[in-house]
């Protein structure tokens, strides 16, 4: 990973490219029979007579794979410390899907009671491979400030 940033470096605007990860139905299958087990997440056949008229990933799925993909590629030190966050999900998430995740730092606030931290909004957008918007995930998340040298 690349330096770490502080709530110095950051500026509104700035994006991170986190990656691509393509999904197949055995993904989405294995993640609804732990933690979304419903029949439009489980099986085809099933999931044709329903809301979303095929096989679908589970938003949090989704939200799992884009969380792991921007924790590899936005280097906040002390990590993704997430205060609030907001998710929508435009449309569903297929088995032939390919991923591609970019987040961008919409607001940048220090905080007037912690002089050591501050806030960034980061707008996160997950995409598959014909440029459709998945999922949007907005986040306001702790960055410590840059330490003063002693």
């Amino acid at each position: 990973m690349t330096e770490r940033l502080y709530l110095e470096d950051l500026q509104v605007g700035q994006r991170f490219a986190c990656g691509r990860h393509a999904l197949d139905a055995e993904q989405i299958k294995a993640f609804a029979r732990e933690f979304d087990p419903q029949p439009f997440h489980l099986d085809e056949d099933a999931a044709r007579g329903t809301f979303f008229g095929g096989l679908a990933a589970s938003g949090w799925h989704i939200v799992c794979l884009t969380m792991r993909m921007i924790a590899e590629k936005v280097p906040f030190a002390g990590g993704l410390i997430g205060g609030a966050a907001e998710i929508t999900w435009p449309q569903p998430t297929r088995p032939t899907d390919v991923l591609e995740v970019v987040s961008i730092v919409m607001e940048v606030t220090p905080s007037r009671s912690k002089p050591e931290r501050g806030m960034a909004l980061l707008r996160t957008e997950t995409r598959n491979q014909k440029g459709e918007l998945l999922q949007i995930f907005t986040a306001k998340c702790v960055v410590p400030r840059r330490p003063k040298a002693s």
